[in-house]
Order: C-alpha cells, then sequence, then structure tokens
C-alpha cells in the first residue's frame, strides 16, 4: 500500500455549509478520525487559506485529511476520487461507482447514502440491504455515509465505519 497514514473508520465530510461549526465538529473527532474536505464553491485563494488553517489542526490532532476536487492542496494526506500517492476514497452511490473504486484502487469507499439526510433533500436512501449488497462488493475499507451517526451505524453488518457532517455537529 501506498498510504502513510492508517486508514481511519471514522469521517467528518465537510463542505461551506457548515460555516464555523467546522471547527467544533473536527474537535469532536476522535484521534485518527479522517476528514474529506469538500469546499467546492469556495473561491480557490481562500479554499487554500481554509485548508492549510484545518491541517493544522488535523495534524496536531492527529487526524487524516483529504481532499476532494481538482485544485491540489500542500499538504493533502490523500484524495477523495482521484489519483494520488498516499491515502485515496471513493465515493460509491451504485455499481457502476463500485466498479470505478476498484479499479482505482482506491483505499476507501464511501458507500452512500445509506439513509436519507439534509445534504441531499428529497433523495431516497439506499436503505440497509441495498447499502450492504453493495459494500459486499468493495474489497477495501468500506465506509457508509448519508444521515449515518454511531446508533445507526451499529445496525450494519458490512462496514467498517461510518462518516456523516451533522451527527459531528451536535
Amino acid at each position: 500500500m501506498r498510504r502513510r497514514h492508517p486508514v481511519p473508520t471514522l469521517w467528518l465530510m465537510t463542505d461551506e455549509r457548515m460555516g464555523e461549526a467546522l471547527w467544533e465538529a473536527v474537535r469532536r473527532l476522535p484521534r485518527g478520525a479522517g476528514i474529506v474536505f469538500r469546499h467546492h464553491a469556495t473561491p480557490p485563494a481562500e479554499r487554500r487559506q481554509l485548508f492549510a488553517r484545518l491541517l493544522r489542526l488535523a495534524r496536531a490532532r492527529g487526524l487524516v485529511l483529504v481532499r476532494a476536487g481538482d485544485l491540489p492542496m500542500r499538504g493533502e494526506m490523500g484524495v477523495h476520487r482521484g489519483r494520488s500517492r498516499s491515502l485515496v476514497t471513493w465515493p460509491v452511490h451504485n455499481a457502476g461507482e463500485a466498479r470505478l473504486a476498484r479499479q482505482a484502487g482506491a483505499d476507501v469507499a464511501f458507500v452512500s447514502p445509506v439513509f436519507g439526510t439534509r445534504s441531499h433533500p428529497g433523495a431516497r436512501g439506499l436503505g440497509v440491504r441495498r447499502a450492504e449488497a453493495l459494500a459486499r462488493t468493495l474489497p477495501m475499507v468500506r465506509i457508509a455515509l448519508g444521515g449515518m451517526n454511531a446508533r445507526r451505524f451499529r445496525m450494519l453488518h458490512r462496514f467498517d465505519g461510518w462518516a456523516a457532517i451533522d451527527a459531528w455537529l451536535r
């Protein structure tokens, strides 16, 4: 494997909706957890500054920070849906994306949405049975995403961990 860091099983997915609550959410993460930085709508210069600030906090707290999107970031520990010499994570919403994750040699697959989520209002979740069937096809670390929290994770059997936004904000 090409990664320098252990693969986290708990993850925070970031986005602009979090605002200043991002910092509270990061402080709630246990050591060894991961963060996928997804501030796609933030202008590049501001995005780099935010990433740099988050990277300092992640390093101080023993967290793994992965960037999403095409804009490379100094100090990134991996990429979400891309190529990297380090950790590669991949979104998996269906069988086609599961195939792409396998072809890319991803280290982590985020299977989503398992349940309905505020991030995608009105979108139907996969449900436990379909999400677990999809996870079964993945030979990498499988992370449940979408309406997840620790209680819901305990209902699942084919996943190694879970990711969320809102669960880390409460």
